[in-house]
């Protein structure tokens, strides 16, 4: 056997030596299994090998490793040389491990230093070759006293049934070329864990059946070998994936098969037994909710099994393998990452489960009351502007002035605007309007919006028992009021929220993308939320009892999103909130996707202001009258938006930066634990995505797709206001990058760092297909995962790259519909005949 005596924990390859104590141990381990033993150097400790196989009866084979390094392959020499003077028990003498196909010397330079120690000692002297050198250099076997081959099929990608074979006809080989001349195969062996290279796949069984099919007829055809090696050697993980796994004992010297006998597969009863455990757990949460349908709580117990199974897998793979260095750093920071991507897996299953197959809302309010309210209170309408255009913000006031309710005042706050352009138009509109509208001008006041909105609460009149917020661009519906203000007879209900939706999604396919990507948050996300009463209140199109509102201490000013911090702090004080998803106002979308991405930044951001501000009210004693369902909900809606996205472009990049490693240093891929997930993660987020769209939005497949892309084109904009928000405890004292070619590059390309990452990970992708010489699986993994980690990214340059394309315009494909038509028969269109430039909504 190969013969390495250092410790589990030690590294050679760092320049740590052995002791005598090591190697009496473990020439002590394998003396019951073999007769001879073989080392690779004779310096570090290893010149003490011969002496103490002796006293087992091990023959030896001593090593000198030889290199680039003049003066220790000199000490090698004479220490080989002295161990085999001194020891009548060393049957042989290596110069060289591979030295020529390492290029660390020329066949010349190697037979040169042969021949040197052939003349200072009578024991036979080699090199150790694989057995192409042997068979491509015929100098070489001259100069040696025996042929010591390395035959090792798995670098060969040969399948292990056909592995004993393969050898024996090599050795075949060997011995036609070279007539007479003795051979030996110095190296034969099968990792028991590792990657696959083509069709040689590693693994415990089959390294039991190759090494003992092959011992078995070597000894009967009278075939010296040696097999490689005697112990796993954790520290070979430069060695790519099987580098550690050659031994036939572990690292801690115990047999991994029984070399007589029946070959007992390895079971995984331990493995299994955690797998059910951990899914047992897992699934208790699920049989604590009401009101669950058998289907529904089958897939959330399914998916908590697999979760149980993949963890038990870590489990297993950590305690079973040498996750050793660099790979231990690598697998602990994948794992710390990925548990939160699989815990928003589980949550999306469970939405899934329970839109697609458990029972419908309870709680959602639908259309009009049946009955006429009893009691009309006074609703103070509340809508504040920032140098707003006046014809948009008198489409809003004509809107609100025909509101089907007889008790309501509108306030119009006009805030840090100057300019009288923007604010005396809307003074006088409001007198024309009557008495219902003021008008209120703050030409400078703190806070933004809040503080806009706190001096309307100070005007508002004292007889107002609900107040409304709508933002300047919303045209409201007539019955907005009429029929969701009744839900406040129930006096403890704090909140009535009704969704956002807009009325230009028609200006371009982009805009039509955004305006289904909300649609979905307002259809799937906020009704669900709503049957737990934990709904995100968002600053328009929204009801607010006035009580409600000065218990919870009125709008704040230290979250930018002083609507959802506000909305939080009534509900945990104990008020209800309710919700519908019927349209009672259209805003007006996002100029561009600049504006896009610098909205759902602010949310993300003011999302992280609102964490740091409530994160102690969400733990069990966090002093709030929040139910545990609420709790959890709030709680999960964050680690979902917020950590999925922000985690998810962290491991992209991440993932990205260590593409160069795999290719120029030929570092080993993550393991198929750590990319699976990502996988898995991305098939539920698919899943989930397009079967709660079909089932709760309605819209078109295409319009689904646009929406899809809209989506993942902010991950990365949501990440970054989530680094953001643990830098700057206020955003207002960020500063931003001005007159650099970059921010230059970046304003005329809104998406230009999505798209040189998402362009790196898509090129490492198929990079990495490519240069898969071997075919290995985990390569292939890997590169899959890359690819789907890079749609989010590549997701936001299409949409930055459509916006100045015309093919933005729905006239554009209205005109190359009308020209496919013209080439199909008896479907030309007649001249003068109207095309639409948009499908209907």
């Amino acid at each position: 056997m190969s013969f390495a005596p250092y410790g589990r924990d030690a590294n050679p390859d760092k320049g740590q030596g052995t002791t005598e104590a090591q190697i009496r141990a473990d020439v002590d381990a394998v003396a019951p299994y073999t007769r001879a033993v073989r080392t690779y150097a004779s310096t570090g400790g290893l010149e003490m090998v011969p002496k103490i196989a002796a006293e087992d009866g091990l023959k030896a084979t001593v090593g000198a490793w030889i290199d680039k390094d003049e003066q220790r392959n000199a000490r090698e020499i004479a220490n080989a040389l002295d161990a085999a003077r001194k020891n009548s028990n060393v049957v042989g003498i290596v110069v060289g491990n591979e030295s020529i196909l390492r290029a660390e010397k020329t066949p010349e330079e190697l037979i040169e230093i042969i021949r040197k120690v052939k003349s200072q000692t009578s024991v036979p002297v080699t090199t150790g070759e694989t057995w192409d050198v042997w068979l491509d250099h015929p100098e070489l076997v001259s100069a040696v006293d025996y042929i010591a081959a390395h035959i090792l099929p798995y670098w060969e990608g040969v399948p292990a049934d056909q592995v004993v074979e393969r050898s024996i006809g090599i050795y075949e080989r060997l011995r036609a070329a070279y007539p007479g001349k003795r051979i030996v195969v110095a190296e034969f062996g099968w990792p028991s864990a590792g990657y696959n290279r083509d069709g040689a796949v590693p693994g415990e069984l089959e390294q039991a059946q190759i090494i003992r099919g092959f011992a078995a007829r070597a000894d009967a055809l009278g075939i010296e070998y040696n097999l490689i090696e005697a112990f796993d050697a954790p520290w070979k993980s430069f060695e790519g994936s099987v580098g550690q796994y050659w031994g036939v004992l572990d690292a801690n010297r115990h047999l991994k098969f029984p070399l007589a006998g029946p070959i007992v597969p390895a079971t995984y009863n331990a493995t299994a037994a955690i797998a059910l455990l951990l899914g047992i757990a897992f699934s208790i949460p699920v049989f604590r909710m009401a009101r669950l349908t058998f289907t529904q709580a089958s897939v959330m117990t399914g998916a908590a099994a697999l979760v149980g199974a993949w963890l038990a897998t870590v489990i297993d793979h950590w305690l079973t393998h040498y996750v050793v260095g660099g790979n231990k750093v690598t697998f602990v920071i994948s794992i710390v990452l990925l548990v939160p991507l699989v815990i928003v897996m589980l949550y999306r299953v469970e939405e899934l489960a329970t839109i697609a197959f458990g029972r419908a809302p309870r709680r959602l309010l639908r259309g009009s009351p049946e009955t006429a309210p009893t009691r009309t209170p006074k609703v103070s309408i509340h809508i504040p502007a920032y140098k707003e255009p006046p014809e948009m913000l008198k489409q809003t006031l004509d809107s609100v002035a025909r509101l089907d309710w007889p008790n309501f005042e509108c306030l119009v706050i006009i805030n840090n605007t100057p300019d009288p352009a923007f604010w005396e138009p809307i003074e006088d509109y409001c007198r024309e309007l009557g008495d219902r509208f003021k008008f209120i001008n703050l030409p400078k006041v703190a806070g933004f919006k809040a503080g806009a909105l706190r001096v309307a609460m100070q005007q508002t009149a004292p007889d107002a028992e609900i107040i409304g917020v709508i933002d300047a661009d919303y045209v409201v519906h007539p019955n907005w009021l009429r029929d969701l203000v009744p839900t406040f007879e129930d006096p403890t209900v704090g909140i009535v929220q009704a969704p956002q939706d807009h009325r230009d999604a028609d200006r371009s396919l982009m805009h039509e993308a955004m305006n289904t990507e909300y649609a979905g948050f307002f259809d799937i996300g906020m009704v669900q939320r709503n049957e737990h009463d934990a709904i995100v209140v968002h600053g328009t199109m929204c009801l607010i009892r006035r009580a409600a509102m000065v218990e919870a201490g009125d709008w704040s000013s230290d979250t930018i999103c002083e609507d959802t911090d506000l909305g939080l702090s009534i509900v945990e004080r104990g008020w209800k909130s309710h919700y519908t998803n019927t349209r009672y106002g259209w805003g007006l979308l996002p100029d561009d996707f600049a504006s896009f991405k610098k909205q759902r930044h602010r949310w993300a951001y003011g999302g992280m202001q609102i964490i740091k501000k409530h994160w102690r009210r969400m733990l069990p004693n966090g002093g709030t009258r929040l139910s545990t369902s609420q709790r959890r909900e709030f709680t999960i809606g964050w680690v979902s938006w917020l950590g999925s996205e922000s985690i998810g472009a962290l491991v992209a990049i991440l993932s990205l930066a260590f593409v160069p490693f795999v290719l120029g240093l030929g570092i080993a891929v993550p393991q198929r634990i750590l990319t699976v997930p990502i996988l898995f993660c991305f098939g539920i987020y698919i899943l989930h995505f397009i079967a709660l769209y079909r089932l709760r939005v309605a819209t078109t497949p295409l319009r689904m797709v646009g929406a899809a892309i809209a989506a993942m084109a902010v991950q990365f904009t949501v990440a970054k206001a989530v680094y953001d928000g643990f830098r700057y405890k206020d955003l207002a004292f960020a500063r931003t990058a001005k007159g650099s070619w970059l921010a230059d590059a970046a304003r005329a390309f809104p998406a230009l760092p999505e798209a040189v990452i998402g362009g790196g990970l898509m090129l490492s992708a198929i990079g990495l297909r490519m240069t898969n010489w071997h075919a290995v699986v985990e390569i292939d993994l890997f590169a899959f995962a890359l690819a789907v980690q890079s749609l989010p990214f590549l997701a936001a340059a299409i949409i930055g790259w459509l916006e100045g394309s015309t093919l933005n315009a729905f006239a554009t494909w209205a005109s190359l519909r009308s020209r496919a038509l013209a080439f199909l028969p008896g479907r030309a269109v007649a001249q003068g005949e109207a095309l639409p430039e948009k499908a209907g909504s």
